[in-house]
């Protein structure tokens, strides 16, 4: 039975509003999202707002961390995302060379490897001026194992009893997109969560040098404009903001609560933007450099923090 684009609008609203209910959890919303996609039930022009509801609910989360422990987990994280991004990177080129994939497409796959998926590679590819193809293949390849990774690594990480900071520390290292190394640390605990969100973003930060770097080597470039996430500033001010306004505790925390349960209404949306079409577009040796890629940085950060 054909739905209408009344009913469709009935179902997204139904479990968006769900999702700021304890009866959804990020791994549930993402898989409704899923679900619907698979099913062909698209609601497009709230999917074209996903973006902005991802960013509103990182910043809005902000205002729930403190600055200090983000002080000290900055301080930590430096140099653990130095060299993984480092190490992606040098990895992706030799990966791109070895199984002869186009170059701007490993590039992209690094990138967001590396740093932080879909922002990273929408920042990347303007300054690479990648065709849009290149930009879909590698935004597909990394939102998928994304999605596996969101599902996951809070598995493994209860398997193997790791401790909050550490998982924290795991998961902003070694899962793409902010939205999942959200999702993963808030399915986990609090601390993990915190955690996470910190690395993660120092992580994120890595964008501009790297945007810079290649900016420099390619030709032409000078034209072009690197496009640095804001939401990554707006979410330094709010957690700045919240630590010199302590009478305003109340509203902070109810911020952060907003901005939590938007994260997990954010995760149904990408789960419903998935497409099949274009994931099997993207090519087999895409899919192969993407997850050699992960399963490098996934299980040498993984050992590093765990037994070294």
């Amino acid at each position: 039975m054909q739905l209408s684009q009344k009913q469709i609008q009935l179902i997204y609203f139904t479990i968006i509003g769900l999702c700021f209910t304890p009866v959804f959890s990020p791994a549930l919303a993402l898989a409704c999202g899923i679900v619907l996609s698979l099913a062909g039930i698209k609601y497009s022009a709230i999917n074209k707002q996903t973006s902005f509801v991802l960013k509103a609910s990182i910043v809005l989360m902000g205002f729930g961390m403190n600055l200090t422990q983000v002080i000290a987990t900055s301080k930590e994280g430096f140099v653990e995302t130095a060299i993984s991004v480092i190490t992606v990177m040098t990895a992706g080129f030799l990966l791109t060379k070895l199984l002869k994939i186009d170059s701007k497409i490993g590039l992209l796959i690094s990138a967001g490897t590396a740093i932080c998926g879909g922002s990273a590679i929408a920042a990347i590819s303007n300054v690479l001026n990648a065709k849009s193809y290149q930009v879909s293949f590698s935004l597909v390849v990394v939102f998928i194992l994304n999605a596996i990774a969101l599902v996951i690594f809070p598995v493994i990480g209860h398997y193997f009893d790791m401790s909050q900071v550490t998982f924290g520390h795991w998961a902003a290292i070694a899962i793409h997109d902010t939205s999942s190394v959200v999702g993963a640390g808030a399915s986990y605990g609090k601390e993990a969560l915190e955690v996470a969100t910190t690395v993660k973003l120092i992580r994120a930060l890595w964008i501009i040098p790297l945007a810079v770097v290649i900016s420099l080597t390619q030709k032409n470039s000078s034209s072009r404009k690197i496009k640095i996430p804001v939401f990554i500033g707006l979410f330094v001010v709010a957690i700045v903001v919240a630590h010199f306004l302590p009478a305003w505790n109340t509203t902070f925390t109810h911020l952060n609560w907003l901005g939590k349960k938007g994260m997990i209404a954010a995760l149904f949306l990408i789960g419903s933007d998935i497409s099949i079409k274009e994931a099997k577009k993207a090519g087999v040796k895409s899919f192969i450099h993407g997850v050699l890629l992960w399963m490098i940085i996934g299980t040498t950060s993984f050992l590093t923090l765990t037994i070294l």
